[in-house]
């Protein structure tokens, strides 16, 4: 007989009787406990945990994580106890339920004036990933159906929200499939005029250029299977509307009208090998603009990003921006840290790892109600405190805006390690992400092989070499060159210890 959540057992990978059962055992457990309470869509509210538990089904999660999306709102609207949930579903699933509904009890009121629910929401990313994971659930399907939400001044509250929280925290997780979705509902919120209009400019510019699109994509097919490249499929798609007003903003001073690569085709192939062979068919096939190609597999983006970009035009005069990616990387590029869930066995043949932060925020995934979130990575640990021990942020905004939500650059240590820093660091900061004693130790430092000032700003690729001596100490100006929180609070520490304050 048919069950509501058959769509959400079809939906996960390789699922056995025992996810059938619980999900659905925790499916009628959520639908009794929530009654006849209604959403603001007039619908039954059942609705909502079923579309979370649809997604994260559907991206990968695992059974636990799955049931916790399904019962995340029974402890805080309606009778159920914690105790009741651990007794039916066992202490992983009440961890993930306490852990969300003590996020949602805090109330988004700007970051400058309430930034507690900014810090539970990083305290609880770094205690299980899974919590925020079905955070970002949750919230979609909040902004999905955000139209019901009255007054507009409440719409407009969780759509700024949206935005200065989750969208960066969506990026930062490499979750690019839910990062632009949220940024295109919230948009809409903040700015309808503006979403009207460029939603009309690309559907209108969608329409002039189908046609031509079409043409192109069975030339590159072609041109692929010519070249004995048969196991590939493409993808095209229209950027997203946030995503073409940034762009018009940052890159062609609002004028919209010079925002030609609006159209983006993605090839997955089946290899790292593949994926170079196709970046030289096509550029035999089609003209690259210069300057334009970004090689994301050698060099991945900190998140873990890896594709390779190029942007072409193609005989019938369209711009396109191709990326070009192996089915693993793909699913990377869309779900990010989540797609750490799916295919473990299919990394362990040689798929690649996770870059480091990534991996810091992945703590043993048996978590229990008992736990603390005490293996937070350091970068937490270092907020916690930031506002008593850097003055020179005036708020936690500032510091976060700075450090955590920066655009990020990766540099190198000269065995190729890969070291993850906000825009602008220098070889400062560098040193003391790898290490506190190789900071307080420094005396100099090379960047691509030549010898640079402490201030010098590092960009993408750099390779950095950090000199140091036995017995050197940090500069007390330090402070002013160093960008990150982690190593000015390295930098106050050592100058406390060498004053002997500590």
């Amino acid at each position: 007989m048919a069950h509501p959540t058959d769509d959400i057992v079809s939906a996960m990978q390789s699922p056995s009787a025992e996810d059938r059962e619980v999900i659905r055992r925790a499916y009628d457990f959520a639908e009794v406990a929530h009654g006849s309470e209604l959403r603001k869509s007039g619908e039954p509210y059942i609705v909502h945990p079923h579309a979370i538990a649809l997604y994260l089904a559907e991206i990968g999660m695992d059974q636990d994580t799955i049931v916790a999306g399904i019962l995340h709102d029974t402890t805080e609207d309606t009778d159920t106890s914690p105790e009741e949930i651990e007794k039916q579903f066992g202490p992983t699933v009440r961890f993930l339920v306490d852990s969300v509904t003590k996020l949602s009890k805090l109330k988004y009121r700007g970051l400058e004036r309430h930034v507690e629910s900014l810090r539970q929401l990083l305290v609880a990313t770094a205690s299980d990933i899974r919590v925020i994971i079905i955070k970002m659930a949750d919230r979609l399907h909040n902004m999905r159906t955000i139209r019901y939400v009255t007054p507009r001044e409440k719409r407009e509250r969780i759509a700024r929200e949206t935005m200065e929280i989750y969208v960066p925290i969506a990026e930062r997780l490499g979750m690019g499939n839910i990062k632009a979705e949220l940024e295109d509902l919230a948009f809409a919120v903040l700015e309808p005029k503006r979403y009207e209009e460029l939603t009309r400019l690309i559907e209108e510019r969608k329409k002039d250029f189908s046609h031509r699109i079409d043409g192109d994509i069975k030339d590159l097919k072609k041109a692929l299977a010519e070249n004995g490249m048969r196991t590939f499929r493409t993808e095209y798609r229209v950027k997203g509307v946030h995503s073409f007003a940034r762009k018009a903003l940052k890159k062609y001073d609002n004028d919209i009208a010079n925002v030609y690569d609006l159209f983006a085709l993605r090839v997955v192939l089946k290899t790292t090998e593949d994926c170079y062979r196709a970046l030289g068919i096509i550029h035999g096939l089609w003209r690259p603009i210069p300057g334009k190609v970004k090689d994301y597999i050698a060099f991945p983006k900190p998140n873990g990003y890896r594709s390779i970009h190029t942007t072409v035009i193609t005989r019938r005069g369209v711009t396109i921006e191709l990326q070009i990616r192996t089915g693993v990387m793909h699913r990377d590029a869309q779900y990010g840290v989540a797609s750490h869930f799916n295919y473990k066995q299919e990394r362990k043949r040689g798929g690649g790892s996770t870059i480091e932060w990534i991996q810091n925020l992945l703590p043993s995934l048996k978590k229990t109600a008992s736990e603390d979130g005490t293996s937070a990575p350091q970068w937490l640990k270092d907020l916690s405190k930031a506002e008593q021990e850097h003055p020179e942020y005036s708020t936690f905004k500032d510091i976060l805006n700075k450090d955590f939500f920066a655009e990020r650059i990766f540099a190198f240590t000269p065995r190729g390690d890969v070291i993850d820093l906000p825009q602008d660091a220098t070889p400062i900061d560098f040193a003391y992400c790898i290490h506190s004693d190789l900071g307080d130790t420094m005396t100099g430092a090379k960047v691509n092989g030549k010898l640079v000032a402490y201030e010098t700003k590092l960009r993408n690729g750099d390779v950095v070499e950090i000199i140091t001596k036995e017995g050197a100490k940090p500069n007390k100006k330090w402070l002013d060159v160093a960008k990150t929180v982690g190593a000015k609070t390295h930098i106050r520490s050592a100058l406390r210890k060498r004053d002997g304050l500590q």
